[in-house]
């Protein structure tokens, strides 16, 4: 059974949070970290894995990384990582 991650990295350099979901949280992590050449989590280099979800289907991965996404969900980050 295929499991669903929705991760929160930080960067603490920029203070920046970064939301997303995958299948395979150590080959993303890579990817932000050292192997994608472009795109947002380039700038904001290096991230921190500060917060891990796991689901058992892809839309209940993709329901929370939206809300982690929205106004509601950036206040429940503030809140716990008082920011």
């Amino acid at each position: 059974m295929k499991e669903f991650v929705v991760y929160i990295l930080y960067s603490e350099k920029h203070d920046k949070f970064y939301k997303g979901y995958t299948t395979s949280l150590i080959e993303r992590f890579k990817s932000h970290n050292v192997l994608a050449t472009k795109g947002y989590t380039t700038k904001f280099r290096p991230w921190t894995v500060v917060h891990v979800e796991f689901y058992t289907t892809k839309s209940e991965a993709i329901k929370r990384e939206k809300f982690l996404k929205s106004g509601a969900g950036r206040a429940w980050l503030r809140k716990k990582f008082g920011r």
